[in-house]
């Protein structure tokens, strides 16, 4: 992989140590991130391998998008020796992440409570289903969470709980469970102690449906389905344009309601004067939207939203994923860059969504095959290889 000499720059992490205990989205989300940011991720895998390896259907792209400039070392932690060579390199460790079942870790004398008696400078992350509680032992998936904790009912339609479209609490789990090793890190240069982080499926959701709990608390009433909100604007919806393509339009204010009846060349409805304000619009709004939308069947997708975007109105096509492979603005500002996969075939994959000193974070390695840094990393431990 090609270097420039912007790439030598020392990323935020370098010198960052950290042991991955994990699998599917969340604690790969979170060693994703510090590995991103320059920390030598060293993802512990089983001598099967890590099973998001060879998911199929929905899952199939979990691995490649969540491992990258990570380091693949295989131990069977059930065998003692292996167990012991774990323990030798936790040492030379800073930060540990799991994201198994509630009470594994400690089944195996790997939890938090043992391991910071022998390391008291080590960072332990675990993420779980739930936050210490009534809720805590149980076994939890993002599609659980999501319906149990608001963002379902708020999704689909009224009486029709729908999960969101990816694994929303899984990714922002790992995000929270990135957020508090820096600061952990950052408390420990104050202290030289260590801590343990814990981060929940379940409180994530919660914390994404806090407005809407707020709006119930506010209003003593149950806050509608987003399909069947009362939206404070009139112009804030999906339509259908020419060739059956879709089109979102948003016109939030008096202003940009008259921008879009001059693009749309709408001037009776421009003039006339029950339409001049969001208030009056609303009381009308079923009618309205049909009215637009008849206009608007007769436009061309491409033709239209050149004009909105001239004028400055909000829109936005009907994207799928695979499109956004392709995406003229994802391509251009370095969003997505390629990678060599575990297989040797290269892919597109889309990288943090933050820039730093102007570039994003990068793609530093290619996907580790199984077992790939097992002798670089524990060579220097007396570590004999399972056969």
């Amino acid at each position: 992989m090609n270097t420039s000499a912007s790439d030598q720059q020392p990323l935020p992490l370098e010198g960052i140590r950290v042991i991955e205990f994990s699998h599917m989205v969340m604690g790969p989300t979170c060693g994703l991130i510090l590995a991103d940011l320059g920390a030598e991720v060293i993802k512990i895998e089983p001598p099967q391998g890590d099973k998001t390896r060879s998911l199929s259907g929905i899952g199939m792209g979990f691995f490649r998008t969540y491992n990258r400039n990570k380091k693949s070392v295989v131990l069977d932690i059930k065998q003692e020796d292996d167990k012991a060579t774990l323990l030798k390199l936790i040492e030379q460790s800073d930060v540990l992440i799991e994201n198994f079942r509630p009470g594994l870790m400690n089944s195996l004398g790997l939890g938090y409570e043992a391991l910071s008696k022998q390391f008291p400078g080590l960072i332990y992350v675990s993420h779980k289903g739930f936050l210490p509680g009534p809720y805590e032992n149980r076994l939890a998936l993002d599609e659980v969470v999501q319906m149990m904790g608001g963002l379902a009912y708020m999704t689909g339609p009224e009486g029709r709980p729908l999960r969101a479209g990816a694994s929303v609490n899984d990714v922002m789990g790992g995000m929270f469970g990135a957020i508090g090793v820096l600061s952990a890190l950052m408390q420990r240069g104050l202290t030289g102690k260590g801590q343990e982080i814990q981060s929940a499926l379940f409180e994530n959701c919660a914390f994404l449906s806090a407005p809407h709990m707020q709006h119930a608390a506010m209003t003593d009433e149950i806050p509608p389905p987003m399909p069947s909100r009362s939206s404070p604007w009139t112009v804030y919806d999906v339509f259908n344009v020419a060739n059956d393509e879709q089109l979102f339009i948003g016109a939030v204010s008096d202003k940009q309601w008259k921008i879009l009846c001059e693009v749309l060349e709408r001037h009776d409805l421009l003039e006339d004067p029950a339409l001049q304000t969001n208030k009056q619009r609303l009381a009308v709004r079923h009618t309205l939207l049909e009215q637009l939308g008849e206009t608007l069947r007769h436009h061309p997708l491409g033709e239209l939203t050149k004009k909105l975007e001239a004028a400055g109105l909000p829109y936005a096509p009907i994207t799928r994923p695979d499109e956004l492979l392709h995406d003229e603005h994802l391509k251009a500002s370095g969003g997505l860059m390629s990678m060599q996969t575990d297989t040797g075939e290269m892919t597109d994959v889309v990288l943090l969504p933050l820039m730093m000193n102007g570039r994003r974070p990068q793609v530093r390695h290619p996907l580790a095959r199984l077992g790939e840094h097992t002798n670089e990393i524990l060579g220097s431990l007396n570590y004999q290889p399972l056969n």
